[in-house]
């Protein structure tokens, strides 16, 4: 069955959309009826972003058979409105924030392990794998990948918009509110393992000279077995973490 209808995307959702249809009510031809889910992600819109659909002012879930005629409102996430009554498109934030990452996404996932988030990341993580993971172990997968997002089984992502790995950090650690919850060098940067004070005694043979001279009080991984002290890496790390909380500390830009 043929139709038309108008769709209007609001918010961050216009980040996907063509410079010439965001912000507008976008007319939309299609010739056989199908799920709003569909619609949607066919126009770039992943599901995993979006927490309310209007159709003709009523509130409807994702299986919604559009129909000629419907005026159809997309919103994300929503912070602060309360919109108990109608019909959340979003499963229950996960009690734990945990994640996954796709294989562009390398140097976030090490600077979350910084902050102390339980973060998985292999740099040969195919899509399928990527999707069982954020499923089997409820992880929220991060990715530059918005076709990722529009698997049918991922039901909590989000898609990364900066570029640049400090930028990407700042706008993780907002959108998911984490900055009461870090726990900056409690993992490991390289396995995503804890790391746990360890006597300098135990680990003096792994030591280079000028390390046994300088320090001493080392941490190691439970996992891994990588060792770390507070030398320069650590005051880097520290810079890093003063950065993206004055980042966190400006008013958002104009939308």
């Amino acid at each position: 069955m043929a139709g038309r209808i108008s769709i209007r995307f609001y918010e961050e959702l216009n980040d996907f959309l063509p410079a010439g249809q965001r912000k507008a009510d976008i007319a939309h031809s299609f010739r056989n009826t199908g799920s709003v889910k569909d619609l949607i992600e066919s126009m770039g819109v992943p599901h995993t972003e979006i927490d309310l659909i209007l159709v003709n002012g009523v509130s409807v879930a994702f299986d919604y058979q559009v129909q000629d005629g419907d005026r159809v409102s997309v919103y994300p996430v929503f912070e602060a409105l309360d919109i108990q009554p109608l019909t959340h498109l979003r499963p229950r934030p996960l009690r734990v924030t945990r994640f996954v990452l796709d294989v562009h996404l390398g140097r976030l996932a090490a600077y979350l392990r910084m902050l102390g988030f339980d973060c998985l990341y292999r740099n040969d993580y195919e899509d399928a794998a990527l999707a069982r993971l954020s499923v089997a172990e409820h992880r929220i997968l991060l990715t530059r990948d918005r076709r990722l997002l529009m698997l049918k089984q991922v039901t909590h992502g989000y898609y990364v918009r900066a570029r640049l790995p400090r930028e990407q950090l700042v706008e993780v650690m907002t959108r998911f509110d984490l900055l009461r919850a870090r726990r900056p060098f409690t993992r490991c940067l390289h396995c995503n393992g804890l790391i746990e004070p360890v006597d300098k005694e135990a680990v003096l043979e792994r030591l280079l000279p000028r390390t046994r001279e300088y320090y001493e009080k080392f941490w190691q991984c439970a996992r891994c077995g990588k060792i770390y002290w507070k030398g320069s890496h650590y005051r880097r790390m520290q810079r890093l973490l003063a950065t993206v909380e004055a980042g966190m500390a400006e008013p958002p830009g104009p939308t």
